[in-house]
C-alpha cells in the first residue's frame, strides 16, 4: 500500500531545505512547489471524503466534483500571496506554475507508485497530458487574478470566472478521457494544444521583462 503522506514527506523536506539555501526569486518557486504538492493531498482528503458521504461513483466525482475542489484549493493560495504580499505580475504567475508543477508533480508520483507495472504509455499521458493539464489550469487562474487585479471594479467577478475557467478545462479533460477511442485522444491532446496556444502571448510577455 502507498501511503501518500509519505511521498508527501520524502519529496517536500529536501525541497524546504533546499528553500534555505537559495535566492530569493528561486526560493519562492521552490515554497509554491511545496504548496502544490501540499494542496494535491489535501484535496485527495477532501475528495475522497465527499465521494464517501455523497455515494457517488469515482467517473462522476472525478468530472463534477474533484475539478472544482482541487481548482478552488489551488486558488486559495494564490489569493493569500496576492491580497497579503501585493505581487507584481510576474511574481504571481511564477507562483501559479510552481503550485501547479507541485500539484502534478505530487499527483503523477502517487498514481505511478501505486500502479502494480505502469508502461511507457501509461507513463506519458501521466506526464504529457494529466501533469500539462494541471499545469494549463494554474495559468488559468494567474490570468484571471491578473486581469481582476488590473480591473478592481470587477474583482469579485474576476475570481470567479478564473475558478470557472480553470475548474471547467479540468472538468472537461476529465470528461473526455473516460471516454475511450477518439474522446481520449482528443482529452490527452487538449492540454498541449493549450499549452501551444498560451506560450506566445506569455514569451512575449518574457520578451518584454514583464515575466521572469
Amino acid at each position: 500500500m502507498v501511503y501518500s503522506e509519505n511521498i508527501l514527506i520524502c519529496i517536500a523536506v529536501p525541497l524546504v531545505i533546499a528553500i534555505l539555501f537559495t535566492a530569493k526569486g528561486t526560493r519562492s518557486f521552490l515554497f509554491s512547489f511545496v504548496m502544490g504538492m501540499v494542496t494535491c493531498l489535501i484535496s485527495a482528503y477532501i475528495s475522497g471524503f465527499l465521494r464517501f458521504v455523497m455515494n457517488v461513483e469515482t467517473e462522476e466525482m472525478a468530472v463534477f466534483y474533484s475539478p472544482l475542489i482541487e481548482e478552488a484549493l489551488k486558488l486559495l493560495p494564490l489569493l493569500f500571496y496576492m491580497f497579503v504580499f501585493i505581487p507584481d505580475s510576474s511574481k504571481l504567475y511564477t507562483a501559479a506554475l510552481g503550485i501547479g508543477l507541485g500539484f502534478a508533480t505530487f499527483e503523477n508520483c502517487c498514481y505511478i507508485l501505486s500502479s502494480t507495472s505502469p508502461g511507457l504509455g501509461y507513463v506519458l499521458i501521466r506526464g504529457m497530458a494529466v501533469g500539462i493539464m494541471h499545469l494549463v489550469c494554474a495559468l488559468f487562474l494567474a490570468i484571471g487574478l491578473d486581469m481582476a487585479k488590473r480591473l478592481r471594479g470587477v474583482m469579485v467577478p474576476g475570481l470567479f470566472g478564473a475558478l470557472t475557467l480553470s475548474a471547467g478545462f479540468h472538468g472537461l479533460y476529465n470528461l473526455l478521457v473516460s471516454e475511450p477511442g477518439i474522446p481520449a485522444i482528443i482529452g490527452y491532446l487538449l492540454p498541449i494544444l493549450n499549452v501551444a496556444v498560451l506560450y506566445y502571448p506569455y514569451e512575449k510577455k518574457i520578451r518584454n521583462g514583464l515575466v521572469y
